[in-house]
């Protein structure tokens, strides 16, 4: 695949996709609530309504979220090294999701300003520790692929554990906040948490953005970017803890999504090479453009069944990426 001589146009070319995605998702699905029909009934009709407290709220859910883990698995990649680093094949998503789990089960004390935002919370804390856990590992294995990959197995299969345990300790209730989480769904309508999420994905990915010179600098190695300057043990903990919080949002609204953060950034960076400043706002665009499709096929040809389609793509991209690597 070529690079876009001009990544400006290429931004253009994927923003404007994700509008027309949108478009087409605000008018299909399994009940017909198209602009046609709308225009045509009053704001106080039942449509109205479904279309702006479900359907819509679902669009926006879908964009934040492919938003959210498209752009740290770009910055997971870069900081392991590594085209095969996701979230979710890691197991930053399960240890957010674990967090989660952690806090529905155990009766943590909470007052009423944080009880609607702690699923947020206990997200990113569950994440970021995986985070750290990974990052620790790969550091002390010098990169190495294998403890790469076997450390996320090993972690994936640890968090997973955990939280059958809790769901054996969990009622009926909670179980199938366990069931809903580990699946991943993007049916979240809660208008308090869409707003914070919404609200700090949105500031998060803009800071994101703001590192790009950084990351620049920091692919000459870590030795020359001290020599420019650049304090690299500080800006990479600081990417940890933005990529952390992205997938503690993510999780926390839309549970277990795989493989946007691994086949996104991937492709993205064929197409427009290292330049972060490119490479991230291009990342976010994609990752949106990509669940929303994926949900809007989930929604529409399965329902009220939900299938996997992320997963359809991602996990032969995978074993894709994995023999490539293998014959490297």
């Amino acid at each position: 695949m070529q690079q876009f001589a001009y990544p400006k146009l290429g931004l253009f070319i994927l923003f404007c996709i994700v509008i027309l995605i949108t478009l087409l998702a605000a008018n299909v699905g399994a009940m017909v609530l198209s602009f046609n029909t709308l225009w045509q009934l009053p704001l106080t009709d039942n449509h109205w309504q479904i279309w702006l407290t479900i359907r819509l709220p679902r669009i926006l859910l879908a964009l934040l979220v492919g938003c959210a883990l498209a752009v740290a698995g770009a910055i997971m990649q870069w900081l392991f090294r590594n085209p095969l680093a996701d979230p979710g094949l890691l197991g930053i998503s399960s240890g957010a999701a674990l967090g989660v789990a952690l806090f529905i089960v155990l009766p943590f004390p909470s007052s009423s300003l944080l009880s609607d935002y702690s699923y947020l919370i206990a997200a990113f804390a569950g994440g970021f520790i995986i985070a750290i856990v990974i990052f620790s590992l790969t550091h002390y294995s010098n990169g190495h692929l294998t403890t790469l990959l076997l450390s996320g197995i090993a972690i994936n299969t640890l968090c997973v554990s955990f939280i059958g345990v809790l769901s054996y300790m969990s009622d009926d209730q909670q179980l199938r906040s366990f069931t809903l989480w580990m699946m991943g769904s993007l049916s979240q309508n809660n208008g308090a948490i869409l707003a914070i999420a919404s609200t700090i994905i949105s500031l998060t990915t803009l800071i994101t953005l703001q590192q790009s010179k950084k990351l620049n600098l920091l692919q000459l190695g870590d030795e020359e970017a001290h020599y420019l300057g650049l304090k690299v043990k500080k800006t990479k903990f600081i990417l940890l803890l933005l990529s952390s919080l992205l997938i503690g949002c993510a999780v926390a609204l839309s549970g277990i999504i795989g493989f946007i953060g691994l086949v996104v950034p991937h492709l993205i960076r064929i197409s427009f090479g290292t330049n972060h400043k490119w490479l991230l706002p291009a990342c976010a665009l994609a990752g949106a453009a990509l669940l929303l499709t994926a949900d809007t096929i989930a929604r529409t040809i399965a329902t009220p069944a939900a299938i996997p389609v992320t997963g359809l793509i991602g996990a032969p991209y995978f074993l894709y990426l994995i023999l490539k690597q293998s014959q490297g």
